[in-house]
């Protein structure tokens, strides 16, 4: 199957008057022998506009990542999902049914998406649930309950893997170097479903066939790692064309892991490049210089991989970066797009402060996506990036060449004559000359939106790379089209300051940080910024606030009749680089008389079921466990939180676990006890009991 070929751009002048021929050809059979991807190809730039709604994807479609040269459009599972109370935005990988009727919108608007990007020139990928089911119990966002988890409007029980092919007493993976556990036990509790099974396989195809038919054309497939590639290339067989009549592209998700390879893979599709995320994370937080060995660095094969900078689960859970770095993420997808290797994706989706919270919404359903209001970060269509997807494109397959290495922090390098890229990663302004391999002239600046030039004099140009910065230019004529102002990429000046307090609370008060800088409300209570409850007791919000800046900071709380209540503790402090910060606090603990201790427990739990730490200081909850911290299930079955507790002070605690119903549940034995001393960076390394 010709699964391996990126992107290119659609035909938009024929897209209309094809479409009713089109159709018959999403009939036929596919062709078997899969084809190498030609890598860089023009238009192969995919924008995974993470759980937008529909209706937001097609005006992307039509006014951005079209005139913009994005070749495709990666977006959410379209199927009907779990809604569980609090929203949360996994709801949407546990399938509930394969009805086209989900938290982003009905099957007409998924359908209406796909046509308005296909217009725009954009082709349309979908997430490919297609590992397992939900695995709680309830009702989904088109009306469809489930009471029995193996028991689901598509499958039966004979349709999951039992205790017949998984050697677990509670069918969940426990060994992840274990090939028959990770491809037949069940993740995180998921029902895994039979994927050897014809009747699954049929059933599967059957619901990819269902989107092809609406004119998708290729599929992410979540969770690839946990299905044999022989039950993925057997489900392959069974899809129909994509309305313009190749094969749909297909890309995998296999996580790191000791087994299976993505190696194993290549086969039925190209592989989402997890290392390659890794090794530009080392770059941008050490010495960029490093890149100029990326190539054998242990990244994936360029034909058969897919990169990017991060995606929702690895800017949770720390392993790539985030738009939380700022200027730093940002240079980091522009240096993606200059550099000739696989097809390149450029992530955008909200701003969060809680691992597990919610994508804006009404009552679950997505809402629609503002990029201007502070909720959303829209890296797709920022000056920089929309400049860079330009060069992308016009440099096209040439080679990298020109490499230069300035300083650890300053690289420079060319595309056999069709562009040049300079960046500086130092928080300095930085000047050089640079071998260019461009004809002489005066180019325009992508980067900038076309607003500085570059002038080239015997194949070699004096540039001045901003600092955390970038310049890049391919010709003279070039002009910002869309996305000129810059909105969703940072700007520059700016970074965002994460505020996590621990506070506990009466019902009906709410927690807020006011501070000296305007963004903090100048020290007016009236426009302190409201932090979110939805970690609590830890409250969280996100601000942004100037770069290289000191600033005092303070947290208050405000009852129902606005009543206001101040820490009782001198004023914080804090001061801003060029990169994002996170603040940790608790309140009524100083800053002078605070260190921090990371509670780190190994427990296994049901779906649904979260772990917390409680013990006898107030910092702890004092054994209230409506007060308990909760830990973070990122890389479970650890679960870790960085807990602010008073300096050289003794304390008592213990862990527990709370299910979705609030029910309590005590581990077993004495109250475990710690000391800290005077210093920091303390750590508890602990085992359910």
């Amino acid at each position: 199957m010709s699964r391996h070929r990126p992107p290119g751009v659609l035909r938009r002048t024929a897209t209309a008057a094809a479409a009713g021929a089109l159709a018959l050809a999403g009939a036929m059979a596919l062709p078997a022998p899969a084809a190498q991807a030609d890598t860089t190809a023009k238009g192969d730039v995919i924008a995974n506009l993470w759980e937008w709604n529909w209706d937001s994807v097609a005006n992307e479609c039509t006014n951005i990542l079209g005139p913009a040269g994005y070749g495709a459009v990666q977006v959410a599972p379209p199927a009907e999902s779990l809604k569980q109370s609090s929203y949360y935005w996994w709801d949407v990988y546990q399938p509930y049914s394969y009805r086209l009727n989900s938290r982003f919108g009905n099957q007409a608007k998924f359908s209406a998406m796909i046509t308005a990007c296909h217009k725009a020139g954009v082709k349309v990928y979908t997430d490919a649930v297609i590992n397992h089911t939900a695995a709680q119990t309830g009702t989904g966002y088109d009306g469809s309950t489930i009471t029995n988890k193996y028991e689901t409007p598509d499958w039966t029980r004979s349709d999951y893997h039992d205790a017949s092919d998984c050697p677990t007493s509670d069918l969940t993976i426990q060994d992840y170097s274990n090939l028959t556990q990770v491809q037949n036990c069940e993740l995180l509790g998921l029902p895994d479903l039979r994927t050897g099974s014809d009747t699954v396989r049929a059933g599967l195809a059957n619901y990819l066939n269902s989107q092809l038919a609406l004119g998708v054309d290729g599929f992410r497939i979540d969770a690839a790692k946990h299905i044999p590639e022989t039950d993925i290339a057997a489900i392959e067989g069974k899809l129909t064309n994509t309305t313009s009549g190749s094969a749909p592209y297909v890309f995998q998700e296999i996580y790191p892991g000791a087994t299976p390879r993505p190696s194993d893979y290549y086969g039925t599709g190209d592989v989402l490049d997890f290392t390659y995320a890794s090794k530009l994370k080392s770059a941008f937080q050490g010495n960029v210089s490093d890149l100029s060995s990326i190539e054998s660095s242990g990244i994936l094969p360029a034909a058969n991989s897919v990169s990017f900078v991060t995606n929702h689960d690895t800017e949770r859970n720390g392993l790539h970066l985030s738009y939380k770095d700022g200027d730093t993420y940002k240079l980091a997808n522009l240096f993606q797009l200059a550099y000739k290797w696989s097809t390149p994706t450029v992530y955008a989706s909200w701003e969060w402060t809680q691992s597990d919270q919610a994508p804006p919404n009404s009552s679950g359903f997505v809402t629609g996506t503002d990029c201007s209001g502070g909720a959303w970060y829209c890296l797709d269509r920022d000056t920089g990036v929309v400049g860079m997807v330009a060069w992308h494109n016009a440099t096209d397959t040439a080679a990298v060449s020109d490499w230069q290495t300035k300083s650890s922090d300053v690289i420079g390098f060319g595309r056999s004559g069709k562009g040049f890229f300079a960046l500086n990663n130092g928080t300095s302004p930085a000047t050089y000359t640079f071998a260019t391999g461009m004809a002489d002239g005066t180019y325009t600046n992508v980067i900038d939106g076309g607003r500085t030039t570059v002038t080239v004099s015997g194949g070699s140009a004096s540039i001045t790379v901003p600092a955390k910065g970038a310049v890049a230019f391919y010709n003279s004529s070039y002009t910002c089209a869309v996305g000129c102002s810059g909105a969703g990429g940072g700007s520059g000046g700016t970074v965002n300051a994460t505020f996590d307090a621990y506070a506990p609370t009466t019902s009906g008060t709410n927690v807020y940080v006011v501070g000296s800088l305007a963004a903090l409300g100048s020290w007016d209570t009236s426009k302190a910024i409201q932090l979110s409850p939805s970690g609590y007791p830890v409250w969280s919000g996100e601000v942004s606030v100037p770069v290289n800046t000191s600033f005092a900071f303070k947290y208050l709380k405000k009852d129902g009749s606005g009543n206001v209540t101040w820490e009782s503790n001198a004023n914080r402090s804090a001061t801003t680089t060029t990169s994002a910060l996170t603040l940790n606090d608790s309140w009524n603990v100083a800053d002078t008389d605070a260190t921090d201790v990371t509670f780190s427990e190994n427990a296994t739990t049901d779906w649904g079921t979260n772990v917390y730490v409680t013990g006898s200081i107030p910092s702890l909850g004092s054994w209230n466990t409506a007060d308990a911290v909760p830990l973070s299930s990122a890389s479970y079955p650890d679960w870790r939180r960085l807990a602010i507790v008073p300096k050289s002070t003794s304390f008592a605690y213990k862990y527990v676990k709370k299910d979705g119903s609030g029910n309590v549940t005590w581990e077993s034995g004495a109250n475990r006890s710690y000391t800290t001393g005077s210093s920091s960076g303390y750590t508890t390394s602990d085992t359910w009991k």
